[in-house]
């Protein structure tokens, strides 16, 4: 059995694990193997093993990547966890099939043209800047319920948040921000929580966790 497929596997049991210490938690989250910058060689025996879900931070990698990957693996998901540039709209909406990084009005309307234009029903996540970092993409949090109806008003299909805590703070305190904004907005999804984190996320109710390095190892 290869490395990544053993490491999927230890993550599943932690889930596992932390879903029954208690009732308060969602249904089991989804797990995104987060496969950026590396090789679709080393991504393969995943694939082999039946995993669906994949995160990539850029278009034009992921295009490479993926496409011929996902026309000969109808089950594959694929999900744009990076920064979607509005000159890549076109590319992103043939190619995965959820965007974790929606973040701006003029990224919303663009996208919602090439989705009438495509006949695509792409899924949505909305990025909250949920530490109100000057560094950091998203929407501020005090803004994200207008944000939310904008983006139905333009019929874009918003199945969720999205957030990536500030570093060196204990990521808890946001995950029960998110939390709590995404029942404010009645959203059935959160995507939070990485490899150092996800366990907190789960706890938060999140319910696709952003898995890289603890899956396919560090990167160079």
């Amino acid at each position: 059995m290869h490395d990544t497929v053993k490491n999927l596997l230890k993550i599943n049991e932690n889930v596992k694990a932390k879903l029954s210490t208690g009732d308060k938690f969602n249904k089991k989250p989804k797990i995104i193997a987060v496969s950026k910058t590396f090789k679709i060689d080393h991504i393969k025996p995943l694939i082999d093993y039946g995993h669906v879900h994949y995160g990539e931070n850029k278009v034009q990698e992921a295009q490479e990547k993926w496409t011929s990957v996902k026309e000969n693996n109808k089950n594959i998901r694929l999900h744009l966890i990076g920064r979607l540039q509005s000159n890549k709209v076109k590319i992103a909406l043939k190619l995965f099939d959820y965007i974790h990084s929606l973040d701006s009005k003029k990224l919303a309307d663009k996208i919602s043209y090439q989705l009438k234009e495509q006949n695509l029903n792409t899924k949505f996540f909305i990025q909250v800047n949920i530490g109100d970092e000057d560094q950091k993409s998203g929407i501020s949090k005090n803004e994200v319920l207008d944000f939310y109806n904008y983006c139905k008003s333009i019929e874009l299909n918003i199945v969720g948040l999205m957030c990536i805590p500030p570093i060196d703070e204990d990521s808890e305190y946001y995950f029960k921000e998110m939390n709590n904004l995404k029942e404010k907005l009645d959203l059935k999804e959160l995507s939070m929580g990485m490899s150092s984190d996800y366990l907190k996320a789960i706890e938060n109710k999140s319910t696709y966790i952003r898995v890289g390095s603890s899956i396919f190892g560090q990167r160079s």
